[in-house]
């Protein structure tokens, strides 16, 4: 069974800063790409920020030059550095994975949800 479990999340003013990690843990016998999403009420998840295991990143527009994503394989572990938060960035934060358990089955979990709240 695989878990992914993020952290980091909270209330910020506009303008700081927050760095979310997402803990894979379980049965992993290699982890692809992984990404983040986020999600407010009434919307569609949206794709913030992905990278392959090649460490090849890609951002949604609006948080690029702000927001870099980043991995530990060694810790089966992703971040979310976020710098310069806006109110539009408050939203539930996922994180997204690409895993292979066996030599024959590949699935993409996700993790449980992380509240970033941005407000003064």
């Amino acid at each position: 069974q695989v878990q992914l479990v993020e952290s980091g999340g909270g209330l910020v003013q506009p303008g700081g800063s927050l760095r979310l990690s997402c803990a894979a843990s379980g049965r992993i016998f290699s982890i692809y790409a992984m990404a983040w999403y986020r999600q407010t009420p009434g919307k569609q998840r949206e794709l913030v920020a992905t990278i392959t295991l090649g460490d090849s990143t890609n951002y949604v527009d609006s948080v690029k030059g702000r927001f870099t994503i980043s991995r530990d394989n060694a810790k089966n572990t992703m971040y979310l550095q976020m710098n310069n938060l806006k109110p539009e960035d408050t939203a539930v934060y996922y994180c997204n994975a690409d895993i292979r358990v066996t030599m024959f089955d590949r699935n993409t979990y996700w993790g449980q949800g992380t509240q970033v709240t941005v407000s003064s």
